[in-house]
């Protein structure tokens, strides 16, 4: 079931009022409602895979009361690495098994020796990456005391399945969530209108913006050997604005959904391609899996600490982790390499936390410095995306291959629709409203009714223009 779908359309208003007039504001019996309507949700996709959520969330579930009545430090131990252990392993099997068959029998025969492996033909559970990271920082919280168990399973596996982060996140943590499952929501009219607002601009990025540069990222990336390299450099600018409005809007989508039944979830994006350097761009692009792999792999390996060999170590140590996260291919692998590059210097010379806050906090323009600074930066994010788009590693260099060549000098030869002229009001919303929330969080504040009702209407005309091919959104695939 597609956000941008009609099932959808039609799920979202029945829940929504069940949850509001049917329950008749119980909260438990609203996390009930809820916790059936994220299976529902998931099974959509593939009810077999149901019950490997339902598997997970039991088993960290238990996990965590078995860690909490453990009369030693080594019962502790062990309930903690078998859930661990179980969750990586589903996780490998399904997601990694198939790469790492296929990478051993290369290697072998480089070697010489031709050995078959046997493949695992399924499909990927949908989620499985976001799902099972919710149970992990859990289970590691748990263990750590820094949260104490759950004993309710209802409002704990609604924690790890609310559907409108299930398949895609934010990555939630227990400490943030399961708070405001566990206690009265009452509805409040303008946190509605807020998440109605979100889920509006969430579409417009994702069907407007991402469907319409996915069209011609995916014409110019695979058919790369007939384009120029000044074509080439459109295809993989299209593609960041692609892989930017298609997973900011399904997390626009997702938290403006759950601000419907009162619920607050991560902020997900902060307008990462306004960004001055590559340390802030990571502080803003997917913040809920950037703050996990910091929270949970980077500090405990010793974060910035030591020397310099310990904090070239953890760099590496941890984009080439989130690149692989990602999914079960060298090319994954070699962007996380490639921005473990990018960052480095900003680590070594400590200049990794000079830019907080928002370019041109305050003003409506950047300075020179900050212009020059913020296309640096998209520069260098476009060029790590082409790895992330590729098919294969040989596609990844042949691409780059194409743009540093002397074609990159003459006029491109790709032709591009009007439905691209997009873009630029889109650039210039995004612009005006980055230091909110989402783009257009204050435009009820900022502009006069018929103003701002106009825009509304714009973008829904837009969004329904545009609508009916229902793409999948990029991120399902990890």
């Amino acid at each position: 079931m597609l956000f941008n779908s009609v099932s959808f359309a039609v799920f979202l208003p029945i829940v929504f009022v069940l949850y509001w007039f049917a329950t008749r504001g119980n909260y438990k019996v609203q996390n009930v409602l809820l916790l059936v309507a994220s299976y529902y949700f998931y099974a959509c996709w593939d009810w077999r895979f149901l019950f490997l959520l339902i598997f997970s969330t039991f088993l960290d579930f238990y996990t965590g009361l078995k860690m909490a009545d453990a009369k030693t430090q080594k019962t502790k131990t062990f309930w903690f690495w078998l859930s661990v252990v179980v969750n990586l392993g589903f996780l490998g099997i399904f997601k990694y098994y198939n790469f790492f068959a296929d990478s051993f029998a290369d290697g072998l025969s480089l070697l010489g020796i031709h050995a078959g492996f046997w493949s695992l033909q399924v499909i990927l559970p949908v989620g499985i990456s976001f799902y099972t990271f919710h149970g992990l920082s859990y289970v590691i919280d748990v263990y750590k005391d820094k949260i104490k168990p759950e004993k309710n399973i209802v409002d704990y596996s609604v924690f790890v399945s609310f559907f409108p982060l299930l398949v895609a996140g934010p990555i939630e943590r227990a400490t943030h969530l399961l708070p405001q499952i566990q206690c009265q929501r009452d509805f409040n009219y303008a946190k509605a209108k807020d998440g109605l607002r979100q889920i509006l601009w969430g579409l417009f990025k994702k069907v407007v913006i991402a469907d319409n540069c996915a069209e011609f990222a995916n014409l110019i990336f695979n058919n790369h050997e007939d384009y120029s390299g000044s074509s080439l450099i459109i295809g993989a600018v299209l593609f960041a604005f692609q892989i930017y409005g298609d997973f900011s809007g399904y997390s626009d989508i997702a938290i403006g959904t759950a601000k419907l039944f009162g619920i607050d979830l991560l902020k997900n994006f902060a307008f990462p391609y306004f960004s001055r350097d590559i340390a802030e761009f990571w502080r803003r692009w997917h913040i809920s899996l950037s703050s996990w792999f910091r929270d949970y792999l980077y500090i405990p390996l010793g974060g910035s600490k030591g020397g310099v060999g310990t904090k070239v170590r953890n760099i590496f140590i941890i984009f080439l982790v989130s690149g692989f996260w990602h999914g079960a291919n060298w090319t994954f692998i070699a962007w996380g390499f490639v921005n473990a590059l990018f960052i480095m210097p900003s680590v070594l010379f400590n200049t990794n936390r000079n830019n907080l806050d928002i370019v041109a906090q305050g003003r409506i323009f950047p300075t020179f410095k900050e212009l020059a600074s913020v296309i640096i930066t998209f520069c260098l994010t476009v060029f790590c995306w082409i790895f992330f788009r590729s098919e294969n590693l040989s596609h990844a260099i042949s691409y780059i291959s194409g743009i540093f060549s002397m074609s990159v000098f003459t006029v491109p030869n790709v032709k591009l629709g009007i439905k691209l002229w997009f873009l630029l009001p889109f650039f210039i919303v995004e612009w005006f409203g980055r230091e909110h929330e989402y783009a257009i969080s204050k435009i009820e504040m900022t502009f006069p009714a018929p103003v701002r009702w106009g825009f509304y209407y714009a973008v829904i005309i837009a969004v329904l223009y545009f609508a009916g091919s229902g793409q999948q959104f990029i991120y399902f695939q990890f």
